[in-house]
């Protein structure tokens, strides 16, 4: 185990997102500046597709890393049956759940795998996606740090599944066993027209916040245990495009889909640049597509 590694077990995570929390949330005017001026310097930002192009009108360090895009800065793809690209990123990984004839297991980097059970805090659940796909996609610093909707979906139930916050960089993903399994995540469950749909945030070192449009802030607080949230009755739907949810100094999501429903694109790849609403998977078959612009509808 390298020396970083070995780093990334020893560091007090919560308290050091707790910090970093703290500073991103600060409205004091020079702090704020000079840390979206590192950031915008250091990782390369392009403000000049956010919505507010100024940098120094953002209130919070927060407000510019969760900043809202220029109306058309990204487009759904237009075929019917494309599943979205659920955020702006580079692959992690893609493919099949289990396979490496491994059933239930998602493939994490060379060596290392964990289970659909252990990511979702749930063996019945996982059950639905046994043979289905996954994508894991990576937001960097410099990505737009929304989430979106793949396909149209009735929102069902979230999970809170408490755990570490290790760093989801390249070096950690291909050396901490399970990590996706391991990190602090809220699990979104959805009912779609083709069956269920799991949305995945994981949360990082530095980088736990994760705010929903249906609920706002669900993480923080961080838990000891797993809680769920049940939304079946509420009709909380969400339309293809439409935001989902954000992370406060982003991080990782994993799409989860059942078996027998889509193909992905072929030429995703690990390491692959994505960005918001290009095609994902496409439908073996169409169901009906929802109509209207991607928003959070309650019915």
């Amino acid at each position: 185990m390298s020396l970083a590694t070995t780093l990334t077990y020893a560091l007090p995570h919560r308290l050091l997102s707790s910090l970093a929390r703290r500073l991103a949330y600060s409205a004091s005017p020079r702090l704020k500046q000079w840390l979206i001026d590192t950031v915008t310097r250091r990782f390369g930002v392009d403000l000049s597709e956010a919505a507010e192009p100024d940098a120094s009108a953002y209130p919070t360090f927060n407000a510019f890393f969760t900043r809202a895009l220029k109306p058309g800065a990204r487009v759904a793809d237009p075929d019917p049956r494309a599943l979205l690209m659920p955020a702006d990123g580079h692959v992690s990984q893609c493919g099949r759940i289990g396979q490496d004839g491994d059933p239930g297991r998602i493939f994490q980097a060379k060596g290392q795998s964990f289970s659909a059970a252990e990511l979702l805090g749930d063996a019945q659940s996982a059950q639905a996606f046994e043979g289905g796909l996954f994508a894991t996609v990576y937001l960097s610093p410099r990505d737009y740090h929304r989430v979106h909707m793949p396909w149209t979906g009735t929102l069902r139930e979230t999970v809170h599944v408490p755990g570490r916050l290790f760093s989801v960089g390249t070096a950690a993903v291909a050396h901490v066993p399970r990590l996706f399994a391991r990190n602090e995540r809220l699990v979104c469950h959805f009912d779609t027209d083709f069956g269920p749909m799991a949305s995945v945030m994981v949360g990082a070192l530095l980088v736990s916040g994760v705010e929903t449009v249906w609920s706002g802030v669900e993480i923080p607080a961080y838990g000891d245990r797993i809680s769920r949230k049940d939304y079946r009755g509420k009709n909380i739907v969400l339309e293809r495009f439409a935001e989902m949810a954000r992370f406060n100094y982003g991080s990782t999501v994993i799409i989860l889909l059942p078996p027998g429903v889509a193909e992905l694109v072929p030429q995703l790849r690990a390491e692959s640049p994505v960005r918001l609403g290009q095609a994902l998977a496409h439908l073996v078959s169409k169901p009906h597509l929802a109509e209207g612009p991607g928003r959070v509808a309650t019915r």
